[in-house]
Protein backbone atom coordinates (compact mmCIF):
# COMPACT_ATOMS: atom_id res chain seq x y z
CA UNK A 1 0.00 0.00 0.00
CA UNK A 2 1.47 3.36 -1.03
CA UNK A 3 2.29 5.87 1.67
CA UNK A 4 -0.16 8.71 2.03
CA UNK A 5 1.17 12.01 0.69
CA UNK A 6 2.13 14.76 3.12
CA UNK A 7 -0.91 16.96 3.63
CA UNK A 8 -0.78 20.51 2.32
CA UNK A 9 -1.14 23.08 5.10
CA UNK A 10 -1.02 26.21 2.92
CA UNK A 11 -1.72 26.82 -0.76
CA UNK A 12 0.04 29.89 -2.17
CA UNK A 13 -1.70 31.47 -5.17
CA UNK A 14 -0.50 33.56 -8.05
CA UNK A 15 -3.15 36.13 -9.05
CA UNK A 16 -2.95 37.13 -12.74
CA UNK A 17 -4.39 34.37 -14.95
CA UNK A 18 -4.58 32.07 -11.93
CA UNK A 19 -7.09 33.49 -9.46
CA UNK A 20 -8.55 35.88 -11.98
CA UNK A 21 -8.85 35.91 -15.75
CA UNK A 22 -6.43 38.50 -17.09
CA UNK A 23 -3.67 40.83 -15.94
CA UNK A 24 -4.65 43.40 -13.33
CA UNK A 25 -2.34 46.16 -14.60
CA UNK A 26 -3.97 45.86 -18.04
CA UNK A 27 -7.56 45.37 -16.85
CA UNK A 28 -8.49 46.72 -13.37
CA UNK A 29 -11.87 44.94 -13.57
CA UNK A 30 -10.53 41.38 -13.79
CA UNK A 31 -12.90 38.69 -12.54
CA UNK A 32 -12.12 35.33 -10.90
CA UNK A 33 -12.15 32.21 -13.01
CA UNK A 34 -15.25 30.03 -12.53
CA UNK A 35 -14.90 27.73 -9.54
CA UNK A 36 -12.06 29.62 -7.85
CA UNK A 37 -14.21 30.89 -4.99
CA UNK A 38 -15.62 27.39 -4.45
CA UNK A 39 -12.07 26.01 -4.26
CA UNK A 40 -11.00 28.68 -1.77
CA UNK A 41 -14.03 28.03 0.43
CA UNK A 42 -13.76 24.24 0.29
CA UNK A 43 -10.05 24.08 1.15
CA UNK A 44 -10.53 26.72 3.84
CA UNK A 45 -13.24 24.55 5.45
CA UNK A 46 -10.71 21.69 5.61
CA UNK A 47 -8.22 23.80 7.56
CA UNK A 48 -5.92 24.48 4.60
CA UNK A 49 -4.68 28.06 4.62
CA UNK A 50 -4.38 30.27 1.53
CA UNK A 51 -1.75 32.89 0.78
CA UNK A 52 -0.55 34.91 -2.23
CA UNK A 53 2.72 35.20 -4.12
CA UNK A 54 2.11 37.58 -7.01
CA UNK A 55 4.18 39.98 -9.09
CA UNK A 56 1.86 42.94 -8.93
CA UNK A 57 1.29 46.36 -7.45
CA UNK A 58 0.42 45.48 -3.85
CA UNK A 59 -2.19 48.17 -3.20
CA UNK A 60 -4.02 47.61 -6.49
CA UNK A 61 -4.01 43.83 -6.13
CA UNK A 62 -5.17 43.83 -2.53
CA UNK A 63 -7.89 46.38 -3.33
CA UNK A 64 -9.19 44.12 -6.11
CA UNK A 65 -9.16 41.09 -3.81
CA UNK A 66 -11.21 43.09 -1.30
CA UNK A 67 -13.65 44.22 -4.00
CA UNK A 68 -14.14 40.61 -5.07
CA UNK A 69 -14.70 39.44 -1.48
CA UNK A 70 -11.62 37.20 -1.62
CA UNK A 71 -9.13 39.07 0.57
CA UNK A 72 -10.43 37.53 3.79
CA UNK A 73 -9.27 34.06 2.66
CA UNK A 74 -5.57 34.96 2.37
CA UNK A 75 -3.04 35.10 5.22
CA UNK A 76 0.41 36.72 5.06
CA UNK A 77 0.18 37.65 1.33
CA UNK A 78 3.37 38.58 -0.50
CA UNK A 79 2.61 40.90 -3.44
CA UNK A 80 5.53 42.69 -5.08
CA UNK A 81 8.21 42.27 -7.71
CA UNK A 82 10.76 39.91 -6.21
CA UNK A 83 11.28 36.20 -6.98
CA UNK A 84 8.21 34.15 -6.14
CA UNK A 85 10.34 31.53 -4.42
CA UNK A 86 11.42 34.18 -1.89
CA UNK A 87 7.79 35.01 -1.23
CA UNK A 88 6.79 31.35 -0.84
CA UNK A 89 9.62 30.70 1.59
CA UNK A 90 8.80 33.82 3.58
CA UNK A 91 5.19 32.66 3.88
CA UNK A 92 6.33 29.22 5.11
CA UNK A 93 8.63 30.87 7.64
CA UNK A 94 5.94 33.27 8.84
CA UNK A 95 3.49 30.40 9.32
CA UNK A 96 6.22 28.21 10.85
CA UNK A 97 5.37 25.45 8.35
CA UNK A 98 7.81 23.02 6.77
CA UNK A 99 8.21 23.75 3.05
CA UNK A 100 7.00 20.24 2.22
CA UNK A 101 3.57 21.28 3.55
CA UNK A 102 3.38 24.30 1.20
CA UNK A 103 1.88 24.19 -2.31
CA UNK A 104 2.13 26.83 -5.05
CA UNK A 105 -0.14 27.39 -8.03
CA UNK A 106 0.72 29.59 -11.03
CA UNK A 107 -0.15 29.75 -14.72
CA UNK A 108 3.46 30.38 -15.78
CA UNK A 109 5.75 27.32 -16.18
CA UNK A 110 8.81 29.53 -15.66
CA UNK A 111 7.52 30.76 -12.29
CA UNK A 112 6.74 27.22 -11.14
CA UNK A 113 10.21 26.11 -12.26
CA UNK A 114 11.84 28.96 -10.34
CA UNK A 115 10.01 27.97 -7.16
CA UNK A 116 10.85 24.29 -7.67
CA UNK A 117 14.54 25.13 -8.15
CA UNK A 118 14.82 27.37 -5.07
CA UNK A 119 12.39 25.46 -2.81
CA UNK A 120 12.30 21.85 -4.08
CA UNK A 121 10.05 20.61 -1.26
CA UNK A 122 7.23 22.94 -2.31
CA UNK A 123 4.70 21.21 -4.55
CA UNK A 124 3.76 23.23 -7.65
CA UNK A 125 0.59 23.05 -9.74
CA UNK A 126 -0.45 24.71 -13.02
CA UNK A 127 -3.36 27.14 -12.80
CA UNK A 128 -5.66 24.98 -14.92
CA UNK A 129 -5.69 22.41 -12.08
CA UNK A 130 -7.03 24.86 -9.50
CA UNK A 131 -10.60 23.57 -9.30
CA UNK A 132 -9.47 19.93 -9.16
CA UNK A 133 -7.20 20.38 -6.13
CA UNK A 134 -9.90 19.56 -3.53
CA UNK A 135 -10.11 16.08 -5.07
CA UNK A 136 -6.42 15.34 -4.60
CA UNK A 137 -5.30 13.28 -1.55
CA UNK A 138 -2.72 15.84 -0.40
CA UNK A 139 -5.57 18.35 0.02
CA UNK A 140 -7.91 15.85 1.71
CA UNK A 141 -7.37 15.40 5.47
CA UNK A 142 -9.04 12.28 6.85
CA UNK A 143 -10.78 14.23 9.59
CA UNK A 144 -12.01 17.81 9.72
CA UNK A 145 -12.33 19.16 13.24
CA UNK A 146 -13.82 22.29 14.73
CA UNK A 147 -10.31 23.72 14.90
CA UNK A 148 -9.71 22.86 11.23
CA UNK A 149 -12.72 24.87 10.13
CA UNK A 150 -11.60 27.96 12.03
CA UNK A 151 -7.84 27.64 11.44
CA UNK A 152 -7.71 30.70 9.17
CA UNK A 153 -9.48 32.83 11.77
CA UNK A 154 -6.99 31.68 14.41
CA UNK A 155 -4.03 32.60 12.21
CA UNK A 156 -5.58 35.98 11.39
CA UNK A 157 -6.08 36.61 15.12
CA UNK A 158 -2.44 35.65 15.53
CA UNK A 159 -1.42 38.29 13.02
CA UNK A 160 -3.33 40.95 14.99
CA UNK A 161 -1.69 39.68 18.16
CA UNK A 162 1.76 39.97 16.58
CA UNK A 163 1.00 43.48 15.35
CA UNK A 164 0.11 44.54 18.88
CA UNK A 165 3.25 42.91 20.23
CA UNK A 166 5.39 45.00 17.87
CA UNK A 167 4.00 48.21 19.37
CA UNK A 168 3.98 47.00 22.99
CA UNK A 169 6.42 48.80 25.26
CA UNK A 170 7.73 46.62 28.02
CA UNK A 171 9.09 43.15 28.85
CA UNK A 172 7.74 40.08 27.04
CA UNK A 173 6.24 38.73 30.26
CA UNK A 174 4.19 41.90 30.67
CA UNK A 175 2.90 41.52 27.12
CA UNK A 176 1.88 37.93 27.80
CA UNK A 177 0.03 39.02 30.94
CA UNK A 178 -1.76 41.68 28.90
CA UNK A 179 -3.22 38.96 26.66
CA UNK A 180 -5.34 37.46 29.48
CA UNK A 181 -4.21 33.96 28.52
CA UNK A 182 -6.17 31.00 29.87
CA UNK A 183 -4.88 27.45 29.42
CA UNK A 184 -7.14 24.47 30.06
CA UNK A 185 -5.79 20.95 30.42
CA UNK A 186 -8.52 18.34 30.46
CA UNK A 187 -9.06 14.64 30.09
CA UNK A 188 -10.04 13.91 26.52
CA UNK A 189 -13.48 12.58 25.70
CA UNK A 190 -14.73 10.77 22.62
CA UNK A 191 -15.38 14.06 20.80
CA UNK A 192 -11.79 15.20 21.37
CA UNK A 193 -10.16 12.22 19.69
CA UNK A 194 -10.15 13.62 16.16
CA UNK A 195 -8.51 16.83 17.42
CA UNK A 196 -5.87 14.79 19.27
CA UNK A 197 -5.12 12.68 16.20
CA UNK A 198 -4.82 15.81 14.07
CA UNK A 199 -2.31 17.31 16.52
CA UNK A 200 -0.13 14.19 16.37
CA UNK A 201 -0.20 14.48 12.57
CA UNK A 202 0.35 18.22 12.17
CA UNK A 203 2.95 19.01 14.83
CA UNK A 204 6.62 18.43 14.10
CA UNK A 205 8.72 21.10 15.81
CA UNK A 206 7.07 20.53 19.19
CA UNK A 207 6.42 16.80 18.97
CA UNK A 208 8.52 14.74 21.35
CA UNK A 209 8.52 11.55 19.30
CA UNK A 210 7.01 12.29 15.88
CA UNK A 211 4.72 9.29 16.37
CA UNK A 212 1.24 9.43 14.86
CA UNK A 213 -1.47 7.83 17.00
CA UNK A 214 -4.44 6.63 14.98
CA UNK A 215 -8.05 7.15 15.97
CA UNK A 216 -8.32 3.48 17.02
CA UNK A 217 -5.12 3.61 19.10
CA UNK A 218 -6.26 6.77 20.88
CA UNK A 219 -9.67 5.31 21.66
CA UNK A 220 -8.00 2.21 23.11
CA UNK A 221 -5.85 4.39 25.39
CA UNK A 222 -8.92 6.39 26.38
CA UNK A 223 -10.58 3.18 27.60
CA UNK A 224 -7.47 1.99 29.49
CA UNK A 225 -7.61 2.98 33.19
CA UNK A 226 -3.80 3.06 33.35
CA UNK A 227 -3.55 5.73 30.65
CA UNK A 228 -4.40 9.41 30.56
CA UNK A 229 -5.17 11.16 27.27
CA UNK A 230 -5.07 14.89 27.96
CA UNK A 231 -5.83 17.80 25.66
CA UNK A 232 -4.66 21.39 26.03
CA UNK A 233 -6.55 24.45 24.78
CA UNK A 234 -5.60 28.12 24.99
CA UNK A 235 -7.59 31.33 24.70
CA UNK A 236 -6.82 35.02 25.09
CA UNK A 237 -8.55 38.33 24.51
CA UNK A 238 -8.07 37.99 20.74
CA UNK A 239 -9.98 34.70 20.71
CA UNK A 240 -9.38 30.95 20.95
CA UNK A 241 -6.14 29.32 19.84
CA UNK A 242 -8.02 26.02 19.72
CA UNK A 243 -6.48 22.70 20.71
CA UNK A 244 -2.76 23.38 21.14
CA UNK A 245 -1.43 20.32 22.92
CA UNK A 246 -1.81 16.64 23.74
CA UNK A 247 -0.26 14.42 26.41
CA UNK A 248 -0.35 10.62 26.48
CA UNK A 249 0.56 9.37 29.95
CA UNK A 250 0.81 5.83 31.32
CA UNK A 251 0.65 5.60 35.10
CA UNK A 252 2.49 2.99 37.15
CA UNK A 253 2.38 3.00 40.96
CA UNK A 254 5.91 4.48 41.27
CA UNK A 255 6.43 5.94 37.81
CA UNK A 256 4.48 7.99 35.30
CA UNK A 257 5.49 7.43 31.68
CA UNK A 258 4.94 10.38 29.31
CA UNK A 259 4.68 8.61 25.97
CA UNK A 260 3.93 11.73 23.94
CA UNK A 261 3.87 15.47 24.38
CA UNK A 262 3.00 17.52 21.32
CA UNK A 263 2.17 21.21 21.22
CA UNK A 264 1.34 23.52 18.35
CA UNK A 265 4.19 25.70 17.08
CA UNK A 266 1.71 28.61 17.24
CA UNK A 267 2.02 28.77 21.03
CA UNK A 268 5.76 28.30 21.46
CA UNK A 269 6.25 32.02 22.09
CA UNK A 270 3.73 31.88 24.95
CA UNK A 271 5.80 29.30 26.82
CA UNK A 272 2.99 26.76 26.58
CA UNK A 273 5.32 23.74 26.61
CA UNK A 274 7.00 24.85 29.83
CA UNK A 275 3.65 25.49 31.52
CA UNK A 276 2.40 22.01 30.56
CA UNK A 277 5.60 20.27 31.70
CA UNK A 278 5.75 22.17 34.99
CA UNK A 279 2.12 21.28 35.71
CA UNK A 280 2.78 17.58 35.00
CA UNK A 281 5.97 17.57 37.10
CA UNK A 282 4.09 19.20 39.98
CA UNK A 283 1.34 16.57 39.70
CA UNK A 284 3.95 13.79 39.79
CA UNK A 285 5.57 15.35 42.86
CA UNK A 286 2.19 15.47 44.60
CA UNK A 287 1.72 11.77 43.78
CA UNK A 288 5.25 10.89 44.93
CA UNK A 289 6.24 9.29 41.63
CA UNK A 290 9.11 9.49 39.18
CA UNK A 291 8.56 10.82 35.68
CA UNK A 292 9.88 9.21 32.51
CA UNK A 293 9.42 10.70 29.05
CA UNK A 294 9.95 9.27 25.58
CA UNK A 295 11.92 11.43 23.17
CA UNK A 296 12.90 10.67 19.59
CA UNK A 297 15.14 13.28 17.98
CA UNK A 298 14.04 14.41 14.52
CA UNK A 299 15.33 17.07 12.15
CA UNK A 300 12.68 19.53 13.40
CA UNK A 301 12.00 18.97 17.11
CA UNK A 302 15.11 20.42 18.73
CA UNK A 303 12.91 22.94 20.54
CA UNK A 304 11.09 20.10 22.31
CA UNK A 305 14.44 18.60 23.34
CA UNK A 306 15.37 21.96 24.86
CA UNK A 307 12.01 22.15 26.66
CA UNK A 308 12.56 18.74 28.28
CA UNK A 309 16.12 19.56 29.33
CA UNK A 310 15.12 22.97 30.68
CA UNK A 311 12.40 21.30 32.75
CA UNK A 312 15.04 19.04 34.33
CA UNK A 313 14.75 15.78 32.39
CA UNK A 314 18.01 13.83 32.00
CA UNK A 315 19.09 10.78 30.00
CA UNK A 316 21.56 9.25 32.47
CA UNK A 317 20.86 5.65 33.63
CA UNK A 318 18.17 5.34 36.28
CA UNK A 319 16.67 2.28 37.99
CA UNK A 320 13.22 3.82 37.71
CA UNK A 321 13.14 3.05 33.99
CA UNK A 322 13.10 -0.69 34.75
CA UNK A 323 9.51 -0.18 35.90
CA UNK A 324 8.51 0.29 32.27
CA UNK A 325 9.12 -3.39 31.70
CA UNK A 326 10.14 -3.13 28.05
CA UNK A 327 12.96 -1.46 26.14
CA UNK A 328 12.34 1.77 24.31
CA UNK A 329 11.45 1.62 20.63
CA UNK A 330 14.27 2.10 18.15
CA UNK A 331 15.53 5.68 18.17
CA UNK A 332 13.62 6.62 21.33
CA UNK A 333 15.43 7.96 24.38
CA UNK A 334 13.78 7.51 27.75
CA UNK A 335 14.45 10.61 29.79
CA UNK A 336 13.66 10.76 33.48
CA UNK A 337 13.19 13.26 36.26
CA UNK A 338 12.88 13.19 40.05
CA UNK A 339 9.70 15.24 40.34
CA UNK A 340 9.61 18.29 42.57
CA UNK A 341 6.90 20.82 43.30
CA UNK A 342 6.56 23.60 40.71
CA UNK A 343 5.05 27.07 40.99
CA UNK A 344 1.91 28.04 39.12
CA UNK A 345 2.48 30.00 35.88
CA UNK A 346 2.72 33.77 36.18
CA UNK A 347 1.77 34.70 32.61
CA UNK A 348 -1.51 32.81 32.28
CA UNK A 349 -4.33 31.26 34.26
CA UNK A 350 -4.27 27.47 34.28
CA UNK A 351 -7.18 25.12 34.91
CA UNK A 352 -6.34 21.42 35.04
CA UNK A 353 -7.40 18.13 36.69
CA UNK A 354 -5.70 16.46 39.64
CA UNK A 355 -3.76 13.40 38.49
CA UNK A 356 -2.32 12.47 41.87
CA UNK A 357 -4.78 9.60 42.46
CA UNK A 358 -3.28 6.14 42.07
CA UNK A 359 -3.44 4.41 38.71
CA UNK A 360 -6.84 2.82 38.14
CA UNK A 361 -8.72 5.62 39.91
CA UNK A 362 -9.15 7.80 36.83
CA UNK A 363 -12.39 9.68 36.52
CA UNK A 364 -14.82 7.97 34.13
CA UNK A 365 -14.85 9.39 30.61
CA UNK A 366 -18.12 10.24 28.90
Amino acid sequence: MADKPTLVKCLVWDLDNTVWDGTLLEDPSVEPFPGILDTLVELDSRGILHSVSSKNDHDLAWKRLEELGLAEYFVHPRIGWGPKSDAVREIAERLNFAEKTIAFIDDQPAERAEVTYAAPDVRCYPADQATSLPGRPEFSPETITVDSRRRREMYQAGARREAEKETFKGPDEDFLRSLDLVMEIKRADQEDISRVEELTLRTSQMNATGVHYSDAALRALLADPDHEVLTVTLTDRFGPHGAVGVLLLERHPELWHLKLLATSCRVVSFGAGAVILNWLIDQAARAGVHLAADFRRTDRNRMMDIAYRFAGFADDPCACLAVLGEPAAEGVQQLHLHADRRDAPTTMRLTAPELAAAAGEKDPVG
